[in-house]
């Protein structure tokens, strides 16, 4: 309970008071946003829900738009599920390969959650999704920025979360180390 707390702490000012953030509507990037709700995801589901939510408090206070919002609290479909697959197999983060398919397969579940969160609040602007779909913003801002920026950003995080959790891991024992190690 006490490290969920800190990781919701941490996911709360990150995206308050970083320096490298690049916001570009619907989409924003803040360098190391998902880095907690990933550590609670290699933790266990619960820890990775209660942090996701936690985290997008973190967006609301820092007066990020509804639409930014709403994206992060998309998190805690990516976080729970890698927390479950985890759960049944937790050599995946100590194997580079498995990591590296886990980390992409996460980061694609984690961009197409935020495309349909966004996918509503882009056809309030253009009427319905077949007029929107076929406008060349639509694909611009949600395909490109928002879902393959959304697969880039998830994935930088998700190696800086690995940086974090393998020595945090090491010292607090939060999850059983496989006995052969990579």
């Amino acid at each position: 309970m006490v490290l969920a707390a800190l990781l919701c702490a941490i996911g709360i000012v990150i995206p308050m008071f970083s320096p490298i953030q690049i916001r570009l509507e619907p989409a924003s990037f803040t360098l190391a946003s998902h880095v907690a709700v990933m550590v609670a995801m290699f933790i266990s589901p619960a820890v990775a829900v209660v942090v996701a939510l936690g985290t997008s408090l973190g967006f609301f206070l820092g007066g990020f738009p509804i639409v930014i919002v709403m994206r992060a609290v998309t998190h805690v479909v990516f976080a729970f599920l890698g927390a479950l697959w985890l759960n049944k197999h937790p050599d995946t983060l100590y194997n580079a390969g498995k990591a590296a398919l886990f980390g992409f397969v996460i980061a694609l579940i984690h961009a197409a959650c935020e495309v349909l969160v966004v996918i509503p609040f882009y056809m309030g602007n253009h009427g319905d999704l077949s007029e929107a779909y076929y406008s060349k913003g639509f694909f611009i801002s949600v395909v490109l920025l928002v879902g393959v920026g959304s697969v880039i950003h998830s994935m930088v995080d998700f190696y800086i979360s690995l940086l974090v959790w393998k020595p945090l891991n090491k010292t607090a024992r939060l999850r059983p180390i496989p006995a052969r190690q990579e």
